[in-house]
């Protein structure tokens, strides 16, 4: 965890470049964190992940450290995982799999892996649209999110690429191509935020089976999980990793196209002149790393991954101060109760937050490729 692509250097150095504002924020948010809810959940899994790439560019333990004491307070000796129910057969939870397996790497220590693959056993089982989909979660049944996609596939490329299994690579690749056909939007090339294979839900179209809007973490959450798995399968499965590449492209031009004149992301994208429409900084950061990583492995032209690092820095500019990471849509989701609809007036009403999780975690992931651009 510390082969530091930056150096060995302080936060406070490291950080310069973004603003002395950056570094104080990320040392508070830390020093003051709490886990978030039940003791296993994504929202502390992407908070992990950020914090490792973080510790991988620049080299530093603090990073690391963090990691290992809070996932580690977590994992028994026999790999089993404090809070985690497979039986739930929620999909979220199956996030911070690719932080265990990242600290069995680095440590050497089994039960790691056996949490790991505690993990992966949940997916062996878990329900399925009858076209192949997984399940975002029991309780929504026959429904695919594009959060899901985050949640369950890096980890599965990550178990391909160590087994050498081509059955596990073409059934993530499937999982997407299925996503792609049924939530893409041809018009604007944006996928919906959800899908239901039945048509049941309220909020899903008689016709399609898609949910009303495009949500920009939706599409946060799918560019991250396109370009984590093209960089987990690595040159071993080519065809595979072509296909997600090609995903890749196509939504970053239809992301490009309605990214705004202050380089960030609105909360219901296709929507600019929506009232209450707002700059959505978690979404932006999500964004700005898929691209800024995308145009780092070749997947993206550079051009692309300037407008990450713009994304990137406006939000850092715009949205953050040594305390405070703000415009942070708090959830949005779809059915359930009190039951949400999927509508523009839905998204708009969600309460706006600082410092959560979810787009702290995409400041780290987006602040980490942006020092690699400027090392």
């Amino acid at each position: 965890m510390r082969a530091g692509l930056v150096g060995y250097v302080s936060l406070d150095a490291q950080c310069a470049g973004f603003g002395a504002h950056v570094a104080a924020f990320l040392q508070r948010y830390l020093a003051q964190w709490r886990n978030y809810g039940r003791s296993w959940n994504y929202e502390d899994g992407c908070v992990w992940k950020g914090s490792l790439d973080l510790a991988r560019v620049t080299g530093l333990r603090q990073f690391s450290d963090f990691v290992y004491r809070e996932v580690s307070a977590r994992v028994a000796s026999d790999g089993d995982i404090s809070g985690y129910v497979a039986t739930e057969f929620n999909i979220d939870n199956v996030n911070p799999g690719v932080v265990l397996l990242a600290l069995w790497q680095h440590s050497g220590e089994d039960r790691f892996h056996r949490a790991a693959m505690n993990q992966l056993a949940q997916l062996e089982h878990h329900p399925r649209t009858h076209s192949g989909g997984f399940w975002h979660k029991r309780i929504y049944p026959n429904q695919i999110w594009l959060d899901g996609l985050y949640m369950a596939q890096p980890l599965r490329c990550a178990q391909a690429r160590l087994g050498a299994d081509g059955t596990i690579a073409a059934d993530v690749a499937a999982q997407f191509a299925h996503v792609h056909l049924h939530l893409r939007d041809a018009s604007t090339g944006l996928l919906y935020h959800g899908w239901d294979e039945t048509r049941a839900e309220r909020w899903s179209d008689p016709k399609t089976g898609c949910s009303p809007n495009f949500w920009a973490r939706a599409l946060g959450w799918y560019v991250m999980a396109l370009i984590d798995c093209i960089d987990q399968l690595g040159g071993e499965f080519a065809s595979e990793v072509n296909q997600l590449c090609g995903y890749l492209r196509d939504i970053a031009q239809a992301l490009r196209a309605v990214q705004t004149a202050t380089h960030m992301w609105l909360q219901l994208p296709a929507c600019a002149d929506a009232p209450g429409n707002y700059e959505e900084s978690s979404a932006t950061l999500m964004i700005a790393y898929a691209l800024m990583k995308g145009a780092r492995l070749g997947v993206l032209d550079n051009e692309t991954g300037v407008a990450g690092d713009l994304a990137l820095r406006a939000c850092v500019d715009r949205h953050l101060d040594d305390t405070r990471l703000t415009a942070i849509c708090g959830v949005a989701g779809l059915g359930n109760q009190p039951y949400r609809d999927g509508s523009k007036s839905y998204y708009l009403s969600e309460p706006i937050v600082c410092n959560d999780p979810k787009g702290v975690a995409a400041l780290m992931m987006a602040l980490g490729e942006g020092m690699v651009r400027r090392a």
